[in-house]
């Protein structure tokens, strides 16, 4: 996509399946301009606050699925990364390690994505097999009176039914200087790099906080570690080769979070070894 053609609003908004305190660690390490606001009962919205995608350098597709991908690929949860341009609007929905699943859509509405996405989509934000994907049907047939836009604003309506509730006048399809305004006055926090030892140790107070905690220790800890930091490096240098700002983050946060499970593996090992059990 083009994010520079025609005179249409350009933004995007991730939505997190995670409460705001879940988010804010992982989010403080893509080291981007943001504003977090919960959005419903275990939902979380992250507005872009820069526009990184206006030097051209990269669509804005582009750059939130792999802000999306970076936020989702350490956590237990999923990010859906919503985005517009003058030539469309579609999403990005990251979940772990797995591949990540899009569909767009052109200007005037039209469909230009697979079904088997859209059913990929339910499946993986554990949507009703009945209900919510007969509701996401419409969302892949021609509509004459429906635009991008408003098939966004349609996805949001069918996650409704999962306790998905945006701030009101945070509208997909608006622009983003417009997007920033109403989170702001909706309360939303800004977050502010304040650098990786902070945002480490807010990261790791939060997986230990998590239902997950107990579970990344031993070998199995090990194991996630390892997977980390060998899939984080290699997709770093790829980012960085390819100037492309989503993906570097996505690699720094895997070796973020690598780094993170091996410092809590040290300290459980050194608790041990002192006599101290492990909590």
């Amino acid at each position: 996509m083009n994010a520079t053609s025609g005179s249409a609003p350009v933004g995007a908004l991730l939505l997190c399946r995670a409460e705001p305190a879940a988010v804010r660690g992982p989010a403080q390490l893509l080291r981007e301009r943001l504003l977090l606001a919960p959005a419903g009962p275990d939902w979380s919205v992250l507005v872009p606050e820069g526009k990184p995608w206006l030097d051209g350098a990269e669509a804005v597709d582009q750059v939130v699925a792999g802000w999306a991908a970076a936020l989702a690929v350490g956590a237990t949860w999923p990010v859906l990364a919503l985005w517009w341009d003058a030539d469309g609007a579609g999403y990005t929905l990251a979940s772990g390690f797995r591949r990540s699943v899009g569909y767009t859509w052109l200007a005037d509405g039209t469909p230009a994505g697979e079904d088997e996405a859209m059913r990929t989509f339910a499946t993986r934000l554990a949507l009703d097999p009945v209900l919510d994907v007969q509701a996401l049907e419409p969302l892949t047939r021609p509509d004459r009176d429906a635009d991008a836009h408003a098939r966004l604003v349609g996805l949001t309506a069918v996650l409704a039914r999962t306790g998905l509730a945006l701030p009101e006048g945070l509208t997909p399809g608006d622009g983003a200087d417009r997007l920033r305004a109403v989170a702001e006055v909706r309360g939303a926090e800004e977050l502010a790099w304040s650098g990786w030892r902070d945002a480490v140790r807010a990261e790791l107070e939060v997986v230990e906080s998590s239902r997950v905690g107990s579970y990344l220790r031993g070998s199995k800890a090990r194991a996630v570690v390892a997977a980390e930091i060998a899939v984080g490096l290699p997709l770093t240098v790829w980012g960085i080769a390819r100037r492309s700002g989503g993906w570097t983050a996505a690699g720094l946060l895997l070796l973020a979070d690598g780094a993170i499970g091996l410092t809590r593996n040290l300290l459980r090992t050194a608790d041990v070894h002192s006599g101290e059990m492990p909590a």
